[in-house]
């Protein structure tokens, strides 16, 4: 994308507003934006003045490229749904605090392959099914988006869509794997505080449940294991393919997974296209309007204060709790080029020094999990949930929840690798 000539101010103002939309309106009219036939209104109505400029000012190549990232993310991102969707765990264990650890540490693990939306819809389900004996388990969820929804997905580009859209810009895609030492502290922290937070509550079950639950044991099994061959197939498309054969190779795999998998394993799964659905319109207009405002960034980030990784990890981070952690990862990663470039910095992985690419990756994966809106995964959880009859706390409860176990964590992280 060139740097210059930088757009006019106003160009910004609606992927401002399409960002406050997707922040705002589920809470401010929830049946109304329920539609996504409303989102691609909302989407289209906004992108439609950007187009305009662009077009008025002959530069439509920029919009273009836009376009070809948009159709590589929303492939990837389909392609793990629908074989995600394709397996089916079933069976009913033990709901003790020992085996729901081992559930969300499993969870963190397979959100880098599954991506952060797979590995949220495989495990959810039978995870609150081995816990439906007991009555006090609203944290369960609450922790499940947490590692599985977030913060487990930062090793892999496939993991959660700030890091995909990285590799789409440059970045390589086994340097995420640079962020384990971040990834082990932040999921040694939180399946620690986890265990004892659940052993409070398990303790509390009366004997009853807690017997129910040993009478209603049954081994766990899974349908649909083709797919995980499949998944092996993103993998390696990913790797070692460039656009368009990678993105025909992952539209095949879904294909293939949509043909061999029994309609009964997703149907078990209450497997609905609306969700990517939601995704893909509400992104098309993302890609589109941000244009605008990674151009101003990169041309002149260097003047808003912010070039420490500190800095950027809790900029970053801050924004991704109320706004979608892809296009803030975008905007960042724009920021940090135009400070490098203001700074007369080198450029060391995707125009920009490493360390402030560690902070924005680390901000925009882990801080997406302190609201229900700041990464996908985390509302559809809850109304998964919901759906299951489990209370969950409301959005100033999970908030709060957030807010007393991650905020923490995230200053450890700050102060160990960050300063």
């Amino acid at each position: 994308m060139a740097p210059s000539p930088a757009p006019p101010i106003w160009t910004v103002l609606p992927f401002l507003l399409l960002l406050l939309a997707v922040a705002v309106m589920p809470l401010a009219a929830p049946r109304w934006w329920s539609r996504n036939r409303n989102k691609a209104v909302a989407a289209a109505l906004l992108s439609i003045p950007v187009i305009v400029f662009f077009l008025a000012r002959g530069s439509m190549g920029l919009l273009l490229i836009e376009v070809k990232e948009y159709l590589s993310f929303i492939t990837l991102l389909g392609s793990l749904f629908v074989i995600s969707g394709g397996i089916y765990i079933h069976g009913d264990i033990q709901g003790t605090p020992r085996n729901n650890t081992l559930f969300l540490a499993i969870g963190g693990v397979l959100a880098n392959l599954l991506g952060t939306t797979g590995a949220a819809i495989l495990l959810i389900r039978p995870l609150l099914r081995t816990n439906s004996q007991r009555r006090r388990i609203a944290h369960i969820p609450v922790f499940f988006i947490f590692i599985a929804a977030n913060i487990g997905g930062c090793l892999l580009p496939l993991g959660d869509p700030p890091l995909f859209m990285g590799y789409l810009r440059g970045v390589p895609f086994f340097w995420t794997l640079r962020l384990l030492p971040e990834w082990l502290t932040m999921m040694a922290l939180l399946l620690t505080v986890f265990y004892f937070v659940d052993r409070h509550f398990w303790r509390r079950e009366s004997p009853r449940d807690l017997e129910l639950d040993q009478q209603h044991i049954r081994p766990l099994g899974v349908f649909g294991r083709a797919n995980f061959l499949l998944i092996a197939v993103v993998l390696l498309a990913v790797i070692f393919l460039r656009s368009p054969w990678r993105e025909a190779l992952l539209a095949g795999a879904a294909l293939v997974s949509w043909i061999i998998t029994h309609p009964h394993v997703r149907r078990q799964n209450e497997f609905t296209f609306a969700p990517i659905i939601e995704v893909a319109v509400v992104f098309a207009g993302i890609f589109i309007t941000m244009v605008p405002a990674l151009m101003l960034l990169e041309e002149r980030g260097g003047g808003l204060g912010i070039t420490r990784p500190w800095q950027f990890f809790w900029a970053t981070g801050g924004l991704s709790a109320f706004l979608d952690n892809a296009p803030t990862y975008l905007t960042f990663l724009s920021l940090a080029r135009g400070v490098t470039a203001a700074g007369g910095l080198a450029g060391d992985v995707a125009g920009i020094p490493m360390e402030l690419l560690k902070a924005i990756s680390l901000g925009a994966v882990f801080m997406g999990a302190l609201t229900y809106i700041g990464n996908g995964p985390n509302f559809m959880v809850k109304v998964i949930c919901e759906h299951q009859k489990v209370k969950m706390p409301s959005f100033f409860g999970y908030m709060a929840w957030s807010a007393v176990v991650l905020l923490p964590m995230f200053v450890i992280v700050t102060m160990v690798f960050l300063r």
